[in-house]
């Protein structure tokens, strides 16, 4: 199930003549081809990908009726066999990119698969790697080449997603938790705080105290400051509708959309209906549903979901560690679109959504990488978490990326809906499979490499987490992954420095390293504050100068409520006022930060690659959602 990507202009040639074949064959009938004709002079592209992505013709009905039209003989590789020794003769992207793979050589003679016509430059480099040969070339289809590399490459392609960007460069994977002189200097701060406490317990702890008072107020200052940068833009369109409309399909590029399945069989239908809605040429779309090898359950779930030709199937193969970073990585290699978006199996992108991603590309700078789309909710009404969740995503991606994008800020990405130029994605690594927070490591690793990521004014729509100890699996592994950006990013500080600016870093280290450094304190403190009340003992007064207590005062009382005011904002873009009395219960949902915070540093070190997987399709709003919380009144 895949479709055929534009590498030639072979049957632009003569579109006809392929589909009178294909009605003489008893494949296709007129109206199906005059249907075709008719789509193909308003998007373009090849006739043939057209009816494959209109289900008029089969995949392998369309390729063996391509082979008696170039005039070479069909192969069907689930029949024969490639020979594996003769295929690693090539570079697995060199097959993949020109869409062949040897078969089996014999007598100074060898068989080539090929699912574009053969043409001069590939007989010479055929002959180039092996020698001066005489060719006989078959037919096959794409999806044969595909999953022929797939199995005899598979050790090859595993180690490139997982190791990739290791080999690349070392000091910005996550492979190695801490490097020596991270863990040196770590421990030689612990034992001198130890041993500085022990000598000055007073004013250690006095010290300490400021730090983290200041560094609280620090944080939410630098919050409420990004969010109200973002707030001006809340009436600015990033991409109009009249820009979406203007485009032409006929020149719009083939876009690939990946969407890793790990235990997703409850949602895996939906997804095909989901992924049906969006509004792209089907000729021009390529989505591979990357599936675990050890899942066979999702497997069937998707094959019994009877899949469009546009759909391929991508087994991941098994190995450590089990993450979709690496199974993304997996997908990268086969990506043939010039731009890319990741997309969860449970997500509801608006249709429009890659028309919109296309203009932003166009318009914007050379170097701009990626841009992320907003994420909110489906079932936001469902019970008390699913609320929270929803007000924290309204206010992160409607006012906190914009901010972030207007105050020219990296991003941090989210895991979701993000859009890629595939070359610069490639140039930059990929993801890195270690980190279970991928997205975010990938947004400030592209500012590290001055590529710029900005956003778009669309929405995907997801389940949002309605169940406590799944919730705190999820958040839990979202702090672990910024931990480790963090850990990964400042190896080499001179070096960020240089490379990224002064204004990068203060937003890495504000946004990244202060997220969780701010979840970690969050619950001594209150732990604090709370024992002072119910005993009134005034055993800390020693602890608290006027100065620090008035710091502590203003995070307890304004820090809190300008973040209390921060998620009351969130309702109003989206209308969501129903919601706007659970605002006020943000220090609770902060607590819960906190215990999934110490869970996270705990496995930073104990099983700092483990990928704490989401249960999704538990939502009693699954099969019958509202897109949106019901809005009381008119927006402003």
């Amino acid at each position: 199930m895949t479709t055929i990507t534009d590498t030639t202009n072979t049957e632009n040639a003569k579109p006809v003549l392929i589909g009178e074949l294909l009605i003489e064959k008893g494949f296709l009938t007129p109206d199906g081809l005059a249907k075709a004709l008719e789509l193909q002079a308003l998007i373009g592209g090849r006739i043939g990908s057209i009816l494959v992505s209109l289900g008029l013709v089969k995949r392998q009905q369309l390729y063996s009726t391509l082979a008696d039209l170039w005039g070479y003989p069909f192969i069907d590789l689930m029949i024969v066999h490639p020979d594996p020794a003769l295929a690693k003769k090539f570079d697995s992207e060199i097959l993949i990119a020109l869409n062949f793979i040897p078969v089996a050589e014999h007598d100074g003679a060898v068989d080539i698969a090929a699912a574009e016509k053969p043409t001069e430059t590939l007989t010479t480099l055929i002959r180039g790697t092996l020698g001066p040969v005489q060719i006989q070339y078959f037919v096959t289809t794409e999806w044969d080449v595909s999953r022929v590399i797939r199995d005899i490459f598979k050790t090859q392609l595993l180690d490139r997603a997982v190791n990739g960007l290791y080999y690349r460069n070392p000091l910005e994977s996550a492979y190695t938790v801490m490097t020596r002189w991270q863990f040196i200097t770590l421990g030689f701060v612990l034992l001198l705080s130890f041993a500085i406490l022990i000598f000055f317990p007073r004013p250690t702890l006095i010290a300490l105290n400021l730090v983290i008072n200041l560094g609280f107020t620090a944080s939410i200052l630098f919050k409420f400051a990004t969010a109200m940068a973002g707030a001006r833009t809340e009436r600015i369109e990033a991409v109009t509708a009249e820009e979406v409309e203007a485009l032409n399909d006929a020149d719009l590029p083939v876009y690939s959309i990946l969407v890793p399945c790990f235990k997703e069989a409850n949602v895996v239908g939906l997804l095909m209906k989901n992924l049906g809605a969006i509004d792209y040429p089907t000729s021009k779309l390529q989505i591979l549903l990357l599936l675990e090898e050890n899942d066979q359950e999702t497997q069937d779930a998707a094959r019994a979901a009877h899949p469009p030709e546009t759909v391929t199937f991508i087994v991941i193969p098994a190995g450590m560690p089990q993450t979709k970073p690496k199974a993304c990585n997996v997908g990268l290699f086969f990506a043939k679109g010039e731009y890319l978006v990741i997309y969860d199996a449970e997500d509801r992108p608006e249709a429009d959504q890659l028309k919109k991603a296309v203009v932003a590309f166009r318009k914007g700078a050379e170097n701009l990488i990626c841009v992320q789309a907003a994420l909110n909710y489906f079932n936001a009404n469902e019970n008390f978490l699913t609320r929270m969740f929803t007000l924290e995503y309204s206010y992160w991606f409607d006012y906190m990326l914009s901010g972030l994008d207007q105050l020219h800020f990296p991003i941090p990405l989210g895991g979701t809906s993000n859009h890629f130029r595939t070359d610069m994605l490639r140039k930059l690594g990929g993801w890195d499979p270690f980190n279970v927070t991928e997205d975010a490591d990938l947004g400030i690793r592209a500012a590290a490499n001055k590529y710029i990521v900005g956003v778009i004014n669309s929405t995907t729509y997801e389940e949002a987490n309605n169940h406590g100890p799944n919730w705190i699996r999820q958040r839990s592994r979202w702090i672990k992954g910024y931990m480790q950006t963090v850990l990964v990013h400042l190896r080499d500080p001179i070096k960020l420095v240089r490379e990224a600016g002064f204004r990068n870093i203060f937003g890495f280290i504000m946004l990244i390293a202060g997220t969780p450094i701010t979840f970690l304190c969050v619950l001594p403190l209150w732990g604090l504050y709370l024992f002072w009340l119910i005993t009134r003992t005034h055993a800390f007064d020693s602890l608290f100068p006027p100065a620090i207590l008035y710091i502590g005062l203003f995070n307890l009382i304004i820090g809190n409520i300008l973040m209390i005011y921060l998620n009351m904002l969130a309702v109003f873009k989206r209308r969501y006022y129903s919601l706007i009395l659970f605002a006020m219960l943000n220090p609770f949902y902060w607590l819960m930060h906190s215990v999934a915070s110490y869970k996270a540093l705990w496995q930073l070190f104990t099983k700092p690659f483990f990928w704490e997987k989401t249960t999704h399709g538990i939502s009693r709003q699954l099969t019958h959602p509202s897109p949106t919380p019901e809005p009381t009144q008119p927006g402003p």
